[in-house]
């Protein structure tokens, strides 16, 4: 399952980030209201918890967008904010919970896991197809065609990441940030010996790289 987390307060992003990953969860996070839009538009979550006080697009406006473009993904508010106005505008824009700061993690994780079950999500997360190459991210396996292709856990966390925004270019900084660790401060160039090893086995022109800028996934030329 693959929850996104929107939330300027960079601490408490991470503390639950690492707190949901141990529930199982695969975790993304971004601190703006415009970069939360746009990664929630992509439609690959299972749920977002959204914070309503952002920077570039608040809470309120981000769950309003995403409910006029048609996108159904469970939506769980946070805010430092009390009072029945505040639910009652949260709950109007197309939220389905509200939690108010400061809030208990076990009852953060029994709202999201609650969530999940209402909505029936509890199937997993869809399977991404690039031209002939198809991404399990349920079941964790990679089809190229007909054929099973075999990856380590870290190559198929990063063809994850290409194949969600298949034809975007995605940069060594994102890569590294939801593959590895948020506080990761080794070589960034460990990413090359990844995208290497994936396009051995998946094909040299699956992965394109874009100098200065990073790599994008394409369906084989």
């Amino acid at each position: 399952m693959r929850l996104l987390i929107v939330e300027d307060e960079k601490r408490l992003a991470l503390s639950l980030a690492r707190g949901l990953e141990a529930e199982g969860y695969a975790v993304d996070v971004v601190h703006d209201g415009l970069e939360g839009l746009h990664r929630a538009g992509e439609g690959s979550y299972d749920l977002v918890v959204l914070d309503i006080m952002l920077p570039g697009m608040n809470g309120y406006r981000v769950c309003g967008a995403l409910r006029a473009a048609g996108h159904d993904v469970p939506i769980l508010m946070l805010t430092a904010k009390d009072g029945e106005y505040d639910e009652a505008e949260g709950l109007d824009t197309g939220a389905d919970d509200y939690l108010t700061k400061p809030f208990s993690y076990v009852v953060l994780v029994a709202r999201i896991k609650a969530l999940l079950r209402r909505r029936g999500r509890s199937g997993g997360s869809p399977v991404l197809v690039v031209g002939g190459l198809r991404v399990d991210t349920a079941a964790r396996r990679v089809f190229r065609g007909e054929d099973e292709v075999a990856l380590t856990a870290k190559e198929f966390a990063v063809l994850e990441q290409l194949a969600m925004r298949s034809g975007e270019v995605v940069s060594k900084p994102e890569i590294l940030e939801h593959v590895w660790d948020f506080a990761y401060d080794g070589d960034p160039n460990i990413i090359e010996v990844y995208i290497s090893a994936l396009r051995r086995k998946l094909g040299a022109d699956r992965i394109q790289t874009l100098r200065g800028a990073g790599y994008r996934l394409v369906a084989a030329s």
